[in-house]
């Protein structure tokens, strides 16, 4: 079976392209390389030879040859977006040109060739401020920052085009994410990081310091509380999503999942854990330039996860940080180009 997988360069999707390719799947897969880099593209190839072909490519561009050249394609993965909370706030030109519209262009060619089947990466950003805790899937939608509000046209896009080109989807929206592949062959490399967790791991390394960068929020320590999922149980989450929508027959399935771990953590808990496992004490800094737009608090109800998929996080925070540990020491920079 062959999956069309986007922004399978970046952080996430390219340890789904790993983890699918593993699976025994055929992928084909997208970026432009605007934050996506290329190192993970050549070990995929390397790995996995004919069974993965990439095409370096912007989604909204003419995708039409890379459909009439896999024709075989019956599921899509879409991760490719602009996904910085910050910087969406700053230029959110960027975010509201790229996300719906990168979107759109790809939905509207899927159907064109008949693919029936998508799994779209979308953000817990766009609740917004929690009016109650956890959050389920019928939680108003109320995104405070611009990312967040891209993502949800990026989902009403989705979800129109269900109704009337009969487009079945899942819609993952889903909470922090951190950690690396267990082996530390592919992690995450934006330099500067935006991760909690990887800035603090590199500092407990001595790679980077570490700078505190929100917004002080009304929580039990002043830090914000979210909901770290490991990235291998995220992906592994769109992995048993595809295997849902593939084994459909007649019926149609258009479904908004959240993803997470269902429980939480403050800031400063997330860091004084880096630093208890790695066994080294580092400065904490304040930054200048603190986040904007952030709730003070998001954990995820995972119970339509289970219920639907039989999906349950199997990774704790302790198992993101030993990978980070491993990724982070082999590439103390993250990727190089």
């Amino acid at each position: 079976m062959k999956v069309l997988i986007t922004g399978c360069a970046g952080y996430i999707g390219s340890i789904a392209a790993d983890l699918f390719l593993k699976a025994g799947y055929k992928v084909v897969g997208i970026d432009n390389f605007q934050t996506g880099y290329k190192q993970p593209i050549d070990i995929l190839k390397k790995r996995y030879a004919n069974n993965f072909i990439f095409y370096e490519k912007d989604l909204k561009s003419d995708l039409s040859e890379i459909f009439e050249r896999n024709k075989d394609i019956s599921s899509v993965v879409h991760y490719a977006a602009s996904c910085v909370v910050d910087e969406s706030m700053k230029n959110p030109y960027k975010y509201f040109a790229n996300n719906p519209n990168s979107t759109l262009n790809l939905i509207e060619t899927i159907t064109k060739y008949n693919i029936k089947n998508i799994v779209f990466s979308s953000t817990c950003a766009l609740y917004g401020e929690a009016q109650y805790v956890p959050l389920d899937e019928n939680h108003p939608t109320n995104p405070n920052n611009v990312y967040g509000e891209s993502k949800l046209m990026a989902e009403k896009i989705i979800s129109w085009y269900g109704k009337i080109k009969k487009l079945n989807y899942i819609i993952f929206r889903y909470f922090n994410v951190s950690g690396a592949t267990e082996d530390g062959v592919f992690g995450y490399s934006k330099n500067p990081s935006t991760h909690l967790t990887e800035n603090a791991v590199r500092s407990a390394l001595g790679i980077a310091p570490f700078y505190l960068t929100y917004q002080k929020t009304n929580t039990f320590d002043g830090s914000p509380i979210r909901d770290y999922v490991n990235v291998l149980d995220l992906d592994e989450a769109h992995l048993m999503a595809v295997e849902k929508l593939k084994n459909l027959k007649k019926e149609k399935f258009q479904e908004i999942i959240n993803l997470g771990t269902g429980t939480g953590n403050s800031v400063l808990e997330v860091v004084k854990k880096v630093q208890e496992l790695t066994g080294k004490k580092f400065d904490i800094k304040a930054s200048d330039n603190p986040r904007q737009g952030e709730a003070p608090k998001l954990i995820a109800s995972i119970k339509k996860a289970e219920k639907l998929l039989g999906w349950k996080p199997k990774r704790k925070i302790e198992d993101s940080v030993a990978s980070l540990i491993k990724w982070y020491t082999k590439n103390p920079q993250g990727w190089e180009k």
